[in-house]
């Protein structure tokens, strides 16, 4: 657990951006219940959290991507981190809609990208990485080299992971769901009995028994 991780994860803690409730799970879109909440949206309104998570990705890129040309967000969580992230590497950006427009010039890609760039995907949060696997491929039907992702935050579910490999796409993300998970115990934020409960709902989420402290 690096300094940079267990930085973001207080800050996205602060900020309520990752909220765990593991006594009263939330209930997903899927019908699944979880005892995370996430929403780094937030992460834009405060000034301190939003310094702290550009400047992170921009170190992650050059750490890790030192040959990127061009940054693609994701829509819509993904673009203004791009944005932020591309003005402090001296880089352009451009962002991916989830499907083409019905008028105009029918983009799915918007911003310039030429064939053969090397981009980095800038993403806010990875669960299962279906979406932003989406953005990459749409990405290399266009002739883009995709470096990699960059994110905020990933469970690190193992369904994600599965579907990273097989695209043979990277991500590095600034924080993780089990840093998390230990900085909320550490600070108070939940118990350290909690821990387990949580990495059980991560490694199964279909598994609801870690509800209730059987795990």
């Amino acid at each position: 657990m690096t300094e940079l991780q267990k930085t973001i994860a207080k800050d996205l803690l602060d900020i309520k951006a990752v909220f765990f409730r593991p006594e009263e799970p939330f209930t997903w879109a899927s019908g699944i219940k979880s005892p995370v909440y996430c929403d780094n949206r937030l992460t834009l309104t405060s000034v301190k959290v939003r310094t702290d998570v550009e400047e992170g990705l921009a170190k992650l890129i050059k750490e890790n991507y030192p040959d990127a040309e061009v940054l693609m967000g994701t829509s819509t969580a993904g673009i203004a981190h791009a944005a932020i992230t591309g003005h402090l590497l001296g880089m352009p950006m451009g962002y991916v809609r989830s499907g083409a427009k019905d008028h105009g010039r029918q983009n799915q890609i918007e911003g310039r990208l030429e064939k053969g760039q090397k981009v980095v995907v800038v993403e806010d949060l990875i669960s299962t990485g279906g979406s932003v696997i989406e953005v990459v491929n749409t990405l290399r039907e266009a002739g883009a080299d995709v470096l990699g992702i960059v994110s905020i935050f990933t469970y690190g579910m193992k369904k994600g992971l599965v579907r990273l490999e097989e695209a043979n796409v990277k991500n590095v993300s600034l924080t993780d769901f089990d840093c998390i998970a230990q900085v909320a115990a550490d600070t108070g934020y939940i118990k350290e009995s909690d821990i387990a409960r949580l990495i059980a709902f991560r490694n199964n989420p279909s598994d609801e028994s870690w509800i209730g402290g059987n795990k």
